[in-house]
């Protein structure tokens, strides 16, 4: 049976609770308690409760009295214990219990010992939006805990998952030292796709500190809308982003699918980071833009919220929010939306549609996939995404699509004075095919997701400012985002090119840590490209031994600094499997979660094109079908 939304089952093991109307006579006779599973070691951080739990046989009814030391504890008569709110006093107390029923004599159980630690440091980490920041590095270079030489299945492993109802596809995001219900928290933050929100204490097993619904009276979550790409329902998909300096205590904001009927709406969300409460009405997603393709009428294209996944995470950038829309399964009529939302009152100042005249095979589509990828920033305002298939205009006007159709396009958009507007592009043009041949035969770029790399010195000593992004059909291409390189024959306008340097195509999005780009292709092995003089390497430095299936991978890094690289990633399977690389060469696995037998399994989430690691403060955070795991080291 599924635990309830909001229970937690964190580093404890419950073992038979009862035993209770179980018994071992034979042909009617009786017979004295036997324990079957005696209490266990715990250890839990000061301030937490422990739980100590026997299973025991014999004629009914059992009686339990549990007793610290030798010294019975009042109440405490159940098969299982939980001490009060623990201090470093309590640190090697043991625990058992006397079992006993009509007959003699009573069984006492072994003694388990109860460790309690010091409450852990203040984390000073922060993760507000997706992989960690608005380049989307997948990087948390804070990480002091987590070592090369601590990660491995002796010292780290499962410690137990945060229950929630639905599906976890967004990645979880993490404030520090928030105080909440009057006392200081480390804050995690998960959606599902039930259309709910939680935040939990990231460091104390204990029910969520708020849960909200974000779905209004009335109405539930989506049905998955034919497509099984995210099934069986449609809540939140995409990453939400917090700002902390909104509102009085900080802003969680997220986008909602729900339904009335055989009505579909999408909503802006946003909640109180210390209560989940809506702080101002939230806004139904409508916009119109100009448009004569597929599915206009007037000359004008709608969004239609049944049409369109909110896949792709949201982007904050100045004071305003961008979101980015997908199909459910390619299925028409969609286009290809960018709208913003000022985050102050959720009003919209911009729209913007990609492919909105597109009239061909491909007219309807221009859909931004990017397996959960957000859209990146830089510190000029510009904004940087891959589109995935649609119409491509090959007749060009200054370099520029005349029809202003970007299908199949690594897209830069300025956002000056509110505006959305096309400021550069690139779209391929090479041997394999044209932006819109690609679209035509399913391998587009829009797949994977883009990753902005931090400035970097030529051999000639220019700084470039570069992006990186990747999709089907197998090639990654960077980008000098001053010049993106538009649609030239051959390529000849992009900054480099690495012709099928990811065989297998990519369905995920890259990471970077000191100079390496990380990719995890489908059905090919995690790679690493080192950088040298702003140029990546046309084959990878090393690669790990283990070769994942389709999706492949979207990796996250942990490292304090340049030192204690790690990098992690999830695969999907017959159970879900987390894995951690050293960044310095992918062939030294350092752990994963099958290595510990039954231990450290989590169930498998099968939307895992969209999930990634998130590490905060010496703990890695899983998203599954009905709960967020947490690994971290062990007791």
């Amino acid at each position: 049976m599924r635990p309830k939304a909001g229970v937690i089952v964190y580093g404890i093991a419950l073992i038979g609770l009862c035993g209770c109307g179980v018994s071992s006579s034979v042909g009617g006779g009786t017979s004295a308690p036997i324990i079957t599973a005696h209490p266990t070691n715990q250890a839990v951080v000061v301030g937490q409760t422990a739980t100590f739990s026997v299973s025991a046989i014999g004629t009914p009814p059992l009686s339990y009295q549990w007793q610290k030391g030798n010294a019975d504890i009042m109440g405490a008569t159940a098969a299982s214990y939980t001490t009060p709110a623990t201090t470093l006093g309590d640190s090697g107390s043991t625990f058992r219990v006397v079992v006993s029923n009509s007959v003699n004599p009573p069984a006492t159980s072994n003694a388990a010992t109860l460790t309690v630690n010091a409450a852990p440091p203040p984390s000073s980490v922060t993760v507000l939006t997706y992989h960690n920041d608005i380049g989307r590095t997948g990087l948390n270079a804070n990480e002091t805990i987590l070592t090369t030489g601590n990660v491995n299945s002796t010292k780290f492993g499962k410690l137990g998952s945060l229950s929630v109802t639905g599906l976890v596809d967004a990645e979880p995001l993490y404030v520090p030292n928030l105080t909440i219900n009057g006392g200081a928290h480390n804050v995690l933050f998960v959606a599902t796709e039930d259309d709910m929100v939680y935040a939990f204490d990231a460091d104390t097993p204990a029910a969520p500190l708020w849960q909200v619904s974000v779905a209004p009276a009335g109405e539930t979550f989506s049905d998955d809308r034919g497509c099984g790409q995210v099934t069986p329902h449609i809540g939140v998909t995409s990453t939400p982003v917090i700002d902390l300096a909104a509102g009085t205590h900080g802003t969680i904001f997220v986008v909602a699918m729900s339904k009335t009927g055989s009505t579909y709406h999408q909503r802006l969300h946003a909640l109180d980071l210390t209560t989940g409460a809506d702080l101002m009405a939230a806004t139904n997603i409508q916009a119109t833009a100009s448009g004569t393709g597929t599915g206009s009428s007037g000359g004008t294209q709608t969004f239609n919220p049944a049409s369109y996944e909110e896949r792709a995470a949201l982007l904050l950038l100045n004071g305003v929010i961008y979101k980015t829309w997908t199909s459910h399964c390619d299925a028409p009529n969609y286009t290809s939306w960018v709208i913003s939302f000022t985050e102050s009152n959720l009003q919209r100042p911009s729209v913007l549609n990609l492919t909105a005249n597109g009239t061909s095979q491909n007219g309807q589509e221009g859909g931004i996939w990017m397996a959960g990828d957000g859209p990146a920033a830089d510190s000029s305002g510009f904004i940087y995404f891959l589109v995935g298939n649609g119409t491509f205009d090959t007749m060009l006007s200054g370099g520029f699509p005349n029809n202003n159709d970007y299908g199949n396009s690594f897209m830069k958009l300025s956002t000056s004075a509110g505006n959305l507007a096309v400021a550069d592009y690139f779209a391929m043009n090479n041997g394999q095919g044209t932006a819109e041949s690609e679209s035509s035969a399913d391998t587009d770029l829009g797949s994977g997701g883009e990753m902005l790399l931090p400035d970097l010195k030529d051999i000639s000593n220019n700084t470039r400012h570069l992006a990186v992004g990747a999709g089907k059909d197998s090639n990654m291409y960077i980008v000098d985002r001053d010049n993106m390189g538009k649609f030239t024959s051959n390529d000849t306008g992009i900054y480099q090119e690495l012709s099928g340097a990811l065989a297998g195509g990519v369905w995920s999005a890259p990471a970077y840590f000191n100079n390496i780009v990380f990719y995890g292709s489908s059905g090919n092995h995690l790679l690493a490209f080192p950088i040298s003089n702003a140029k990546l390497a046309t084959s990878p430095s090393s690669s790990s031994s283990h070769s994942f299936g389709y999706p492949g991978t979207t990796p996250s890094v942990s490292a304090n600094g340049t030192a204690n690289g790690i990098v992690w990633t999830l695969e999907a399977g017959s159970t879900g499997t987390l894995r951690a690389f050293d960044a310095t060469n992918l062939n030294t696995e350092l752990y994963n979660s099958g290595q510990a037998g039954s231990r450290d399994t989590f169930s498998d989430n099968s939307n895992d094109k969209f999930v990634t690691p998130m590490i905060a403060n010496g703990k890695v955070y899983v998203g599954t079908p009905d709960a967020l795991v947490v690994f971290g080291l062990l007791p």
